[in-house]
């Protein structure tokens, strides 16, 4: 997935609880942006460090013409934007990446399951039947070459492992994709200290036969694109294959 049009350098001034970034382009001008990420971003806040922007110059429709879209972190660039996963899950599903993920005969996005909930992916197939597809955003680490999630609690990630363990109960194949938003990590795995009930609906959605998988990607400040599966480090994992 490249960049276009190309990502502006800034540095970080304030990111806000929500949805907003102070920061200082390059020119000296200072400006706010949106923050397309309603996280914690652990780590990935601090005052000065060096950003990347989408610039929607001329939109009429968007109060601030700035979007915060890396920020350089441990000496790594990292993905903060949470509209991107889907579309570089897809991609990676479309080039073989997630083994027989990619032989489906069709994919939908959103679409309505469970209670009040949309899978981001259903995958369809006259023979393979339904997989029903999650994915989650990563971009925690506290300790080199691991990524964590999550970095806060999520009552609405345990409510999507929940459903996905119905799916799988229900006789379709039911999968948890957890897309890393850096390139210096080798693995993945459940931050427990943070959220327990998350870990919790995790081991229970193994039990039912849920399966999980993560995915690296190599970002430049040029383009963002799923690189590589790497392991996640939790016992009863059921394994994409």
């Amino acid at each position: 997935m490249q960049f276009d049009p190309p990502l502006i350098p800034a540095r970080l001034v304030h990111r806000y609880k929500r949805f907003l970034f102070d920061a200082v382009l390059d020119s000296g001008e200072a400006i706010t942006g949106s923050c397309p990420n309603t996280g914690s971003m652990l780590g990935l806040t601090t005052p000065g460090s060096r950003i990347y922007l989408t610039e929607h110059a001329g939109s009429k429709t968007r109060k601030y013409h700035h979007a915060l879209e890396l920020v350089e972190a441990d000496g790594t660039l990292v993905g903060i934007n949470t509209g991107r996963p889907n579309r570089l899950v897809e991609e990676a599903i479309k080039e073989g990446l997630l083994g027989s993920l990619g032989h489906y005969a069709e994919l939908k996005r959103e679409q309505k399951y469970g209670i009040n909930s949309r899978i981001d992916m259903l995958l369809d197939d006259p023979v393979r039947g339904k997989a029903y597809v999650e994915v989650k955003n990563v971009h925690f680490c506290r300790q080199p070459g691991l990524a964590e999630f999550p970095d806060s609690v999520t009552s609405r990630g345990a409510k999507h492992l929940e459903e996905l363990g119905d799916m799988a109960e229900a006789g379709h194949r039911a999968i948890m994709v957890y897309l890393i938003q850096r390139s210096d990590v080798d693995r993945l795995r459940l931050c427990r200290d943070l959220d327990k009930t998350y870990a919790t609906a995790f081991d229970r959605a193994m039990k039912r036969g849920v399966e999980a998988c993560a995915i690296r990607c190599k970002i430049t400040a040029e383009q963002i694109r799923a690189e590589s599966v790497v392991p996640v480090e939790e016992s009863g994992l059921n394994s994409v294959s």
